[in-house]
């Protein structure tokens, strides 16, 4: 059983910048691709940003893209991501998941490990 943990959500303004982060002490952590979501209030989880083992490899939704980075330090068992220029809609909680079957990212489904969690609101 692999426990992810999110921190660093917080209220924020417009155009303001945050960081998240997802640890674990899973020590295969190195091994898997990771991932963050988001759940706005009334819609579906959806993907933002992703990362392969070596952290060398990343891709964006077209939202946060140009915005937002999502890195890893493998020797920390943790990953992150930097938002910056938030924007209303970016609020949500964000949600850290693992994918302990590949070490490049595959789709949202493919993710078998989530944390629970961690709400950030952007005012306007």
């Amino acid at each position: 059983q692999v426990h992810l943990v999110e921190s660093g959500g917080r209220l924020v303004q417009a155009g303001g910048s945050l960081r998240l982060s997802c640890a674990t002490s899973e020590r295969t952590f190195s091994a898997y691709a990771m991932g963050w979501f988001r759940q706005a209030p009334g819609k579906e989880r959806e993907f933002v940003a992703a990362i392969n083992w070596s952290g060398y490899n990343t891709g964006y939704a077209d939202s946060v893209k140009g915005r937002f980075t999502i890195s890893r330090d493998n020797a920390k068992n943790t990953v992150y991501l930097q938002m910056n220029s938030l924007r209303p809609e970016d609020t949500g909680v964000y949600f850290c998941a693992a994918d302990s079957y590949n070490a490049d990212y595959v789709s949202m489904d493919g993710m078998d490990y989530w944390g629970k969690g961690t709400l950030v609101t952007v005012s306007s």
